[in-house]
């Protein structure tokens, strides 16, 4: 009897030890399958840039599905929030994304006035939040951090080429005009400060009051009174449409070149523009035209998709997607090593929708190639000619020291 109890027990032993690891891996495989969960922070429902915000967001989720939206084995899901333009909004539901929803990193936001309240939480957190549209030089400059990257521009990086294109066009004397917030003064001081240095001279400088402007009468007389070279303004969104159609109403388009950043004149507005926009100038890190493999794969998908033009949002959503899809594969889909997951980050390089693209890992910035372009009304349709393009360009440190 002692050895049928024995042996029983050790059948009993060895079922169990059986059901241990069976159980071990079943929690493995389990584990292995959980979906890598992506927070993405973006106004939808208040604020300047809910058009924006869905550009991005449209652009962003292409991308991912573009790329098959596994990772390792792992699903890849999208948790949505509305920042509602709002730092206090933004910050509130990057806590519920990530203590809540347990999402892994964060995607955005559109305003720099958002992105200091979520770069404050990402760097407490050390969560990786990467920026897919703002241009607060320092974010990546002098208040960097090693868990903010950015996948869209610094305002430096997009403007700075614009001066010795001014200069070498003739362009002597140019008055300046942009709104009166952080992204307007630095957009400005960008193109003044090597304009200046390299010999150019400033005939004033404008700054009308951020918001929902459409009179620009009074700016647009001084312009005139003052005859300059040529005047470079920063006035996005549904007010730039105002500005450029009383530009031309004016009479100034005939006499005094208009060069912008191209936000202006985006693929979002020029259907509002109209033909007044043939002829305007402008600097961006992408536009519609640009002939790459990548960037006509995009077109047609995005448009194909949500029956609408691509945007430089659009184009900057899609990108972001890539070099995070890049990344993950990378880490063979882990995400639970979130340094692991910000160097693969800096080891993303990848052909995009702009042209080649990745993040220096000095500043945490991207390094892009950047477009002058001139609106042109060619067979009844506006479109972008690319004039110029300045490849791989890069931020200094500029006080960052990751």
């Amino acid at each position: 009897m002692k050895q049928v109890a024995r042996l029983r027990l050790k059948i009993t032993t060895l079922q169990c030890s059986t059901l241990l690891i069976l159980c071990a891996l079943g929690a493995g495989v389990a584990s292995a399958q959980e979906p890598i969960r992506i927070g993405m922070l973006l106004p939808m429902s208040g604020g300047p840039f809910i058009p924006v915000g869905a550009d991005v967001s449209d652009g962003f989720e292409l991308a991912i599905q573009d790329s098959g939206g596994l990772v390792g084995g792992r699903k890849i899901l999208i948790l949505r929030e509305d920042t509602n333009h709002k730092p206090d909004i933004a910050q509130a539901k990057a806590k519920k994304l990530v203590f809540d929803d347990k999402a892994d990193f964060l995607v955005g936001p559109i305003g720099a006035s958002e992105l200091t309240a979520l770069g404050s939480f990402a760097n407490q957190t050390k969560t990786p939040l990467i920026i897919p549209n703002s241009g607060d030089n320092g974010v990546t400059g002098s208040r960097c951090t090693p868990w903010v990257l950015r996948t869209s521009f610094s305002n430096d990086q997009i403007v700075r080429n614009m001066s010795p294109w001014l200069l070498k066009s003739g362009y002597k004397r140019v008055a300046f005009i942009a709104f009166d917030y952080s992204a307007g003064r630095e957009i400005i001081e960008g193109v003044k400060k090597p304009f200046v240095a390299g010999g150019g001279t400033v005939v004033s400088e404008q700054y009308a009051p951020f918001g929902p402007i459409s009179d620009f009468g009074p700016y647009l007389t001084k312009i005139k009174d003052e005859k300059p070279d040529a005047v470079f303004a920063f006035i996005p969104g549904s007010p730039g449409v105002a500005f450029v159609k009383q530009y031309n109403e004016f009479g100034l388009k005939a006499s005094i070149p208009l060069t912008v950043g191209g936000w202006v004149i985006s693929p979002q507005n020029l259907p509002a523009i109209g033909d007044a926009a043939a002829g305007i100038v402008g600097i961006l890190n992408y536009v519609p035209s640009i002939d790459n493999a990548e960037n006509k794969s995009f077109r047609q998908k995005f448009e194909s998709k949500f029956n609408r033009p691509v945007s430089e949002y659009a184009a900057q959503g899609y990108d972001t997607g890539k070099l995070i899809y890049a990344a993950l594969q990378a880490t063979g889909g882990k995400i639970d090593d979130k340094a692991a997951f910000i160097k693969a980050m800096h080891g993303a390089n990848i052909n995009g929708t702009r042209g080649p693209l990745r993040i220096d890992p000095k500043t945490n910035n991207i390094i892009q190639d950047i477009y002058i372009f001139r609106a042109e009304k060619l067979q009844e349709k506006m479109e972008f000619v690319i004039l110029d393009r300045f490849r791989d360009v890069q931020d200094a440190p500029n006080g960052c020291n990751l």
